[in-house]
């Protein structure tokens, strides 16, 4: 009987952990290009997901969205520069009770570090703000709406040809 509670329990946190928005991938080479798949698990409350907004972090360039049938893709821009801030899909509609991944490529910044991918979910009635970053580190525990963390690792040493 313990093991059932020990296991339900278990259970209980990896669906609690999943609850926020996250990446596929949370970790990547710096300097390369990276996939991020942003995987939405529900929406609002038992409200359908309508539009999904995400933020680029700083360094994170040359951003392009995969569309997706069913939804528009919509671009901010930065007006100084002309670079694109935000990608957000509209339009469609993702039931509560359904997952679905919303994917982008960007280029990463050679520098290593946590990069923090912000989110906002607009669902047919209410909205989720995945924007929060702890004030230092990258640990998100205590954070109610957690923004989804890519951990970027110093590049590779490149590999040495030896002539024979």
């Amino acid at each position: 009987m313990t093991r059932f509670f020990i296991a339900a329990a278990l259970l209980g946190a990896a669906a609690g952990a999943q609850a926020h928005i996250t990446l596929e991938q949370p970790s990547a080479e710096a300097g390369t290009y990276y996939k991020a798949v942003l995987r939405v698990g529900h929406g609002c409350e038992g409200s359908p997901t309508q539009a999904l907004t995400v933020t680029l972090p700083p360094g994170a360039l040359h951003a392009h969205p995969m569309p997706k049938p069913g939804w528009t893709l919509a671009a901010r821009t930065d007006p100084a520069s002309g670079a694109v801030t935000q990608w957000a899909w509209q339009g469609g509609s993702l039931a509560d009770a359904h997952y679905d991944e919303f994917v982008l490529r960007v280029k990463l910044p050679a520098q290593p570090g946590p990069l923090w991918f912000r989110v906002h979910q607009q669902c047919a009635q209410g909205a989720n703000d995945w924007a929060e970053v702890p004030a230092s580190g990258t640990d998100t525990r205590g954070l109610k709406r957690p923004a989804a963390l890519l951990d970027v690792r110093p590049a590779a040493a490149p590999a040495h040809a030896h002539a024979h």
